[in-house]
């Protein structure tokens, strides 16, 4: 395996430096605090974009920092799939933080922005890391480190609300991470060790003599990433955080936050479990269940409600549960729609939320019912909010129909038609409850009477971004596609 430099790590410390600068900048110059914070993102991106040029299409690069090699040393792996993921993360925060900009001043008082902006670095730094570590240990503490900084965007806000969202997000998180620490106890006294490629070679043999400790190391797994990424029965913190959080926060939660844990769960299942254990327990066709469940009741749940982004909420509920079939589902197609669904949720939700936040930072109008008509006083947020709708519903020209359709294709493989259903279910329950806010903003006979303020610029450019991105990703499929069948051939 060869050496990947000191680009992995620089994305990290970028990220970290930009953190410990921006709340002191702020308190002099507040222009300043926001750049610096808008630079370090761009440079992780563009790092991140170079690492992919560096990894083939199986080939793998390792870090060692400090040059301690595994297992005694912490080690950074660089793959195609990790390589995939980090663009996702770098490059939709990114984005959400150019909206973020022009959104912040309304939701957050001034004094606690240069706050947000620190703490909005620490979670992309974290979850760069979750991507690219090999040790069960790091992972562990990233996943602290994202769990407080993502709690802290929540409660930032100070509100009654906010803080419910906040407490409740906390304890269900520490749950899930008691479960993962437990698990990784588990795994440790079997194995001896906490790297990912020392564990999966140690595993087959330990799985005869310690068959107990391993299986409940795996159930304790399925339940900490479960509650972590909301998958259904676990999504209870869900509706309440997002729907409560500033718009941006809202945007990162639902597009990378809880993608991330449903990654590091990948990741478990295919590069710390061997196949042996994976044919000797039905892990996979637990977490199928389990994503079926979640896609129907998200959406159901979606439908009953009123609040504009309580809805999205709990529509992100559902979509998260289509990336947890392509795992249980085991079978290439259905994993390149699972993974390829990280991406384009992570558009779709994002500009949805962002749209949200539009329409709120314009008329202070959250409620489905009261916005007939305002597509025509509010354009450019309503036509992204139809944009991202298509997408979730998978209409042709959108990546919700490329994500989907592989899905489909990986249960026509593997036989298992009745999943099939709950996808074409899906998206004619999304019809159901997004379609009817678009053709209302447009088409209603009455005149919006809200008050309307005029969008910042940075939040139109977004939208705008929004929009282009969600087509691209439908449109232009075929190369992502290509990669991902290459890389997972060595999961196979």
């Amino acid at each position: 395996m060869e050496s990947a430099g000191h680009q992995p790590v620089l994305i990290i410390v970028l990220l970290l430096i930009s953190a410990f600068i921006a709340p002191l900048l702020y308190r002099r110059w507040r222009f300043l605090s926001g750049a610096v914070v808008l630079a370090a993102l761009t440079g992780s991106f563009i790092t991140a974009l170079l690492l992919l040029s560096k990894s083939g299409a199986s080939s793998s690069l390792s870090y060692h920092l400090g040059n301690w090699p595994p297992p005694w040393g912490i080690e950074l792996i660089i793959d195609p799939l990790r390589v995939y993921m980090l663009l996702v993360v770098t490059g939709v925060s990114l984005w959400i933080f150019i909206y973020a900009l022009g959104d912040l001043k309304h939701e957050l008082h001034n004094d606690v922005i240069g706050w947000y902006y620190s703490l909005y670095a620490v979670l992309v730094a974290s979850m760069s890391a979750i991507t690219l570590t090999n040790d069960l240990f790091n992972l562990f503490v990233l996943m602290e480190i994202c769990a407080i900084t993502a709690c802290a965007i929540i409660t930032i806000k100070d509100q009654r609300e906010c803080l419910e969202a906040g407490f409740k997000y906390l304890i269900m998180s520490a749950m899930g991470t008691g479960c993962f620490l437990l698990g990784v106890a588990m795994i440790y006294m079997v194995t001896g060790y906490l790297n990912y490629s020392f564990i999966q070679s140690e595993l087959s043999l330990a799985l005869t003599d310690y068959p107990l400790n391993i299986f409940t190391a795996a159930a304790l797994f399925i339940v900490a990433f479960g509650t972590k990424a909301a998958l259904f029965p676990l999504h209870v913190w869900l509706p309440d955080a997002h729907a409560a959080a500033p718009s941006p926060s809202s945007a990162m939660l639902s597009g990378l936050v809880i993608k991330i844990y449903a990654f590091a769960l990948f990741m478990i299942f295919y590069r710390v479990f061997p196949r042996s254990l994976l044919d000797t327990i039905p892990l996979n066709e637990i977490i199928l269940w389990l994503g079926a469940m979640g896609v129907m009741f998200g959406s159901i749940y979606a439908m009953l409600q009123t609040d504009l982004k309580k809805m999205l909420a709990y529509s992100s509920i559902s979509q998260i549960a289509f990336i947890f079939m392509g795992i249980g589902l085991d079978q290439p197609l259905a994993l390149t729609g699972g993974l390829y669904h990280i991406m384009v949720h992570a558009f779709t939700k994002s500009t949805l939320f962002m749209s949200a936040g539009a329409i709120i930072y314009s008329t202070g109008v959250r409620r489905i019912s009261d916005l007939g008509g305002i597509g025509k006083v509010l354009p450019l947020p309503l036509f992204a909010f139809t944009i991202g709708s298509a997408s979730m519903i998978g209409l042709p020209g959108t990546g919700g129909l490329i994500s989907k359709w592989y899905l489909a294709l990986g249960t026509l493989e593997t036989g298992r038609i009745l999943f099939l259903l709950v996808i074409l279910a899906s998206s004619l329950l999304n019809a159901i409850y997004y379609m009817p806010i678009v053709i209302n903003a447009f088409m209603s006979g009455e005149e919006f009477k809200e008050k309307v303020k005029i969008v910042p610029l940075s939040m139109q450019v977004t939208l705008a971004a929004g929009m282009i991105l969600v087509v691209i990703s439908g449109i232009f499929s075929r190369q992502v596609i290509i990669f991902f069948e290459q890389a997972l051939t060595s999961l196979y």
